[in-house]
């Protein structure tokens, strides 16, 4: 039969040129694209044979079989579609430019990845990455058989078939293997590459398994000899049963070819949910994850109308160690175009802060033939992003309702769910009703804010929160002295991120957030109660500049507080600015810009406590002499204190533990500037006078 001769495209002798001459590591990607072509194939006959069941007569069993023949080095991939006239050949296979062809080969000049290859309508040419010789044997039933083939050097040719035993319908691959490509003729490599990449087509992909196996035959010459000898002598008539057992056998090797289903386990996502075990669940989680454990909690579900997709959502029992490490792929949503794995890896299927949620999503609208940069910006995977959001959301609401399930979840999670309410403010106010945090009334256990609002008292208007390093830290902080005594709960955040998703919350069911250590606190109160702090804000108005004064640029103001009962002072920070908390989390960060901790750093308020014996006193001595050096010392002592007790850390520890050390001295009547072998008559006076005390405290500075 005459071969006829055809030239390639010249895009795609480019195209053939970049794959032959260029190193790519990810050569298994071939063989994913051919079981594609091949399962569009079989689509194309089933959808046929729904209004002419006559074209499957051909051929009934519809299946992808893959041949590796080690002797020959060939890689044999079979498939029983619709298969290829010799016009189809000739434009598919070379002639006719692909409108994907173009496309790729921009897409790998700009670094993109050849796996790509398939999302442009060109994958059968990722043949040669490992061929270098293919042949593509064909029959459509309209159409005689034919044999397409090409060593990809510029021309192709196709002949009709009279040597290859007749397919019946579909086409046949043989790739002739480059020498350092053999691995792909290994049983186990081809069965890893179908578990990876093609998994859930919907045809069984069948593996020809050559096995050795040891069969029993009859021993021919040791029958012969035994029939002679029972002719001779015929002494007695042996049925047929026990000829039979007393036959000699032998033992030989054959060589038995089976095909072996690789794609067992069926894409469970398209199956109705009602039919599914939770041992189902488990089983495909697993596959799914490597996890060796249950997931907590599953979403199967399906949207139809203008866009169609399934998906199926797992959440785990725990948090993978690595959970925010930044180098990390970015997500465990596995994306499927009609059961083809596309990637998974796609950062715009589902938010960074839902990064431990797994599974996966099988799109029937999203083009085969997506690239990472048009996937940006399909809108389809917008809508797709927007409802696996909705329904995670969804998910973590139903886990909410067991208590003991909700402990293990947020124990894992909370820090993802906080990190939602700093990132995603469209899902802000839904993500905030999954906070737990301690509070002043809930110290052994974490409350949410609904609970925190059914507890508050009618006069509290806004929901109170304090931030600290720990729990021990911040449950005995002075801030919730007058907070406590009034009745209004405060809630305890002790987790570095707690501040950054608070800040952006703002509110929650239209109370506002409002944190205790910081300025501008307004406690609801009486007139009375108010015209009482005027007053006192009055009494001491001396005494605050003169502390002011002391301090200089330490404090922005010096002001009479509401906020404490007890302790004599504290330092509050501006209300834009950070928090002693913040400012302590931002100082620990190793890469930080310290340009902004200048302007975000916040001014600090001295509060004193009017009610205090120690301001009351030092009140007194500023009245009796404003000069008192001791007033300055004093300050000095009680500001670096409240920095303490207020969250702050010292700038100059040694000099206060010097104040703290010549305080102890002076309580134990001790001279410091005596020697010790030689004690003076100070040190065996029992007391000492008041002048002394005041002097030793002036010298501190």
């Amino acid at each position: 039969m005459s071969t006829e001769s055809f030239g390639f495209q010249a895009e795609i002798s480019q195209l053939l040129d970049l794959i032959i001459n260029t190193f790519y590591s990810n050569k298994e990607i071939f063989l994913r694209e051919i079981i594609s072509n091949g399962s569009d194939a079989l689509d194309k006959i089933r959808y046929a044979s729904l209004t002419d069941p006559s074209q499957l007569d051909t051929e009934k069993e519809l299946y992808i079989r893959i041949i590796p023949d080690k002797e020959n080095k060939i890689l044999t991939i079979r498939d029983t579609g619709i298969g290829m006239t010799k016009a189809d050949m000739v434009n598919n296979l070379g002639t006719i430019a692909k409108s994907g062809t173009k496309g790729f080969m921009e897409a790998l000049n700009s670094g993109a990845d050849i796996s790509m290859i398939g999302q442009f309508g060109v994958g059968f040419y990722s043949a040669y990455l490992v061929a270098e010789r293919v042949q593509v044997i064909s029959k459509h039933n309209d159409d005689e058989q034919y044999i397409w083939e090409s060593a990809a050097g510029g021309t192709f040719t196709i002949t009709q078939d009279t040597v290859n035993p007749p397919l019946g319908r579909g086409s046949e691959i043989r790739l002739y293997m480059k020498e350092d490509q053999l691995e792909y003729l290994e049983e186990k490599r081809i069965k890893d590459i179908v578990k990876k990449h093609s998994e859930f087509i919907s045809y069984p992909i069948q593996l020809a398994v050559t096995k050795e196996v040891e069969k029993e035959v009859e021993d021919e010459e040791e029958e012969e000899m035994k029939t002679d000898e029972e002719e001779k002598s015929k002494v007695e008539e042996i049925d047929e049963e026990e000829e039979e057992k007393k036959k000699k056998t032998k033992k030989i090797k054959e060589k038995e070819t089976t095909n072996e289903e690789l794609n067992k386990t069926k894409p469970i996502w398209t199956r109705n949910p009602n039919d599914i075990s939770q041992e189902d669940y488990a089983s495909f989680y697993k596959s799914l994850t490597n996890d060796w454990e249950d997931h907590l909690a599953v979403k199967h579900f399906s949207v139809e109308g203008q866009l169609e997709f399934k998906a199926i959502l797992f959440i785990p029992k725990r948090a993978p160690f690595d959970l925010f490490e930044s180098k990390k792929k970015r997500n465990n949503i596995k994306l499927y175009v009609r059961r083809v794995f596309i990637m998974d890896d796609c950062e715009d299927l589902i938010p960074e802060y839902l990064n431990f949620v797994k599974g996966i999503v099988d799109s029937e609208d999203l083009p085969l033939n997506i690239s990472r940069e048009t996937l940006q910006q399909n809108k389809i995977l917008k809508v797709i992003r927007k409802n696996l959001v909705k329904k995670t959301l969804d998910l973590i609401t139903e886990i909410s309702e067991d208590k003991d399930n909700y402990a293990k979840f947020y124990e894992s999670f909370g820090k993802n769910i906080k990190l939602g309410v700093h990132e995603d403010a469209q899902n802000r106010s839904k993500l905030a009703e999954f906070l737990r945090f301690y509070s002043t009334k809930a110290i052994d256990e974490q409350t949410s804010l609904k609970d925190y609002i059914t507890r508050m008292p009618e006069v509290q208007k806004t929901i109170y929160y304090l931030t600290g390093e720990s729990l021990a830290a911040v449950k005995e902080s002075p801030f919730l002295e007058t907070l406590k005594k009034k009745g209004f709960e405060v809630l305890l955040l002790v987790d570095p991120i707690d501040e950054y998703a608070i800040t952006q919350l703002k509110e929650f069911d239209g109370k506002k957030l409002v944190c205790v250590s910081k300025e501008g606190l307004e406690l609801e109160e009486t007139d009375e109660e108010k015209a009482a702090r005027e007053a006192e804000v009055a009494e001491f108005q001396e005494l605050c500049s003169t502390v002011k004064d002391a301090l200089g640029d330490r404090v922005e103001k010096v002001v009479v507080s509401n906020r404490i009962t007890d302790s004599p002072c504290v330092l509050v920070t501006g209300q834009f600015g950070w928090s002693s908390n913040m400012e302590r989390i931002m100082k620990a960060q190793a890469l930080r810009d310290s340009s902004m901790s200048s302007y975000m750093a916040s001014k600090k308020t001295l509060e004193l406590n009017p009610k205090n014996p120690i301001i009351k006193e030092l009140r007194a001595k500023v009245k009796e002499d404003k000069a008192d050096k001791s007033v300055r010392d004093l300050t000095y002592l009680l500001f670096e204190t409240a920095l303490l007790t207020s969250g702050f850390t010292l700038d100059e520890p040694s000099s206060f533990a010097k104040r703290i050390y010549r305080m102890i001295a002076l309580g134990l009547d001790v001279d410091e500037d005596d020697e010790p072998s030689a004690p003076g008559p100070a040190a065996t006076d029992s007391s000492i006078s008041e002048p002394a005390a005041t002097s030793a405290m002036e010298e501190i500075d």
